[in-house]
């Protein structure tokens, strides 16, 4: 395990070289990998995302397949038909881009929404149903889907509270720094990504195995359920973070561990990962939203809420 542990520091280390100054959101779409979980990269255009998820598509090793979202894309343009091929004089399936181990859902919000839809049955179940017939994707599986948060008229559709609530982070990437931009221009080259994969599927499954055993303690899951609760009963939400949410962040949780190195969960490991968990999971009455923003009330939460003193690794 060891071994795997090292390709995946080797593999982190990879893509922040290739992402300059992106470094946290590296670290948290590896944690989604490791989670079996998926990520919403949100910003503005030219910022990396399609070249971030190529880049960590480049060393995952496994299959990798990319949707161009648009208004006329069908859903079927994302997960198959059912055809008649009259040479054989038989019905065959016909694989959408569904069916790979890592899907790049490339500006989801420019989708319709029966398009955005056709995703939540493999982003929950990891299966697709066409015509009748249900067929398991490739198992590991990851949707990471980019939007641009700032072009929300014609031509975009929001994605829905249900289709958020399938993202296990999103996340939010900003400009790079002034010493990072100029790092940027000065090691820009016009070649491709490498194609020396240093992961593989097999790999991330053992791996994410190994995230199972990562040990929480009953004060961290009740410093999470008391966050979770929180957002519920907050006076400026109207629709708070639901139980999918509270599983989703122990596994990020034990999942940060294990990349940080360690065998066990804190209650830092919850802090650090609340904006990217409740900030897409929760809804604002209209009183609320006026006033602040999702993140000023996650932030708010935290504050509001203690933090348990908890002494490390084993109960």
């Amino acid at each position: 395990m060891e071994d795997k542990k090292q390709s995946l520091r080797r593999s982190i280390q990879y893509v922040k070289r290739e992402i300059i100054g992106q470094d946290q959101a590296v670290e948290l779409l590896f944690v989604a990998l490791l989670a079996n979980g998926h990520v919403l990269l949100e910003s503005v255009p030219g910022t990396g995302k399609t070249k971030l998820a190529k880049t960590v598509a480049a060393v995952y090793g496994g299959q990798f397949r990319r949707v161009q979202f648009t208004p006329d894309v069908l859903p079927s343009d994302v997960t198959g038909i059912q055809f008649f091929n009259p040479k054989k004089q038989e019905f065959e399936i016909r694989y959408g881009p569904a069916f790979t181990n890592l899907l790049l859902a490339d500006e989801i919000n420019r989708a319709a929404p029966k398009t955005q839809s056709s995703l939540l049955e493999v982003m929950e179940e990891q299966q697709l149903t066409i015509d009748g017939e249900t067929l398991p994707v490739p198992v590991p599986f990851t949707v990471i889907a980019t939007q641009n948060p700032v072009e929300q008229g014609q031509g975009t559709y929001p994605l829905p509270e249900a289709q958020l609530d399938r993202f296990l982070l999103r996340i939010q990437l900003d400009y790079p720094e002034l010493e990072d931009e100029r790092n940027i221009l000065n090691t820009y080259k016009q070649v491709g990504i490498s194609n020396e994969a240093i992961l593989n599927p097999e790999t991330v499954l053992q791996l994410q195995q190994e995230v199972n055993s990562i040990h929480i303690t009953d004060d961290v899951k009740d410093y999470l359920l008391s966050i979770i609760h929180a957002s519920r009963n907050h006076p400026e939400v109207r629709l708070g973070a639901s139980t999918r949410a509270a599983l989703a962040w122990l596994k990020a949780g034990q999942a940060y561990a294990l990349l940080d190195g360690r065998d066990f969960v804190s209650p830092q490991d919850i802090k650090l990962l609340a904006k990217f968990i409740l900030g897409h999971r929760i809804m604002l009455t209209m009183e609320g939203a006026i006033r602040k923003t999702k993140q000023e009330i996650v932030e708010e939460i935290l504050a509001n809420t203690t933090v348990p003193v908890e002494s490390g690794s084993q109960s």
